[in-house]
């Protein structure tokens, strides 16, 4: 009895802390790598890219900038022309979503 106890108190505990999830156009309950369009304005060639992410661990603790001026920044681009996105999750305990810009 002692043992049901102590498992009920641990699946409540687990069920109410959540799981890492990131926006994606389609996840896995076990695994999840995909990308996705957001945005373009032009279908010219760009030159550079920059990368900017934000990252969940147990769906507890969440930490990053994935805007679209970060991404910017990183990649030192002025003018965007398309935007990405790409989404990474491993069994609910860690989520990465990243921005990824295109421009010059």
């Amino acid at each position: 009895m002692k043992f049901m106890k102590i498992v009920t108190v641990l699946l409540c505990a687990a069920w109410l802390t959540g799981c890492a999830t990131a926006a994606a156009p389609t996840a896995g309950a076990l695994f999840t790598d995909v990308q996705g369009p957001v945005n373009s304005n032009s279908g010219t060639a760009t030159s550079k890219q920059g990368t900017a992410c934000a990252k969940n661990f147990l769906g507890l603790l969440a930490q990053g900038d994935a805007s679209i001026e970060a991404a910017k920044e990183d990649g030192g681009i002025s003018e965007v022309t398309t935007v990405d996105h790409k989404t990474k999750s491993i069994l609910g305990l860690y989520a990465q979503f990243c921005t990824v810009v295109y421009g010059d």
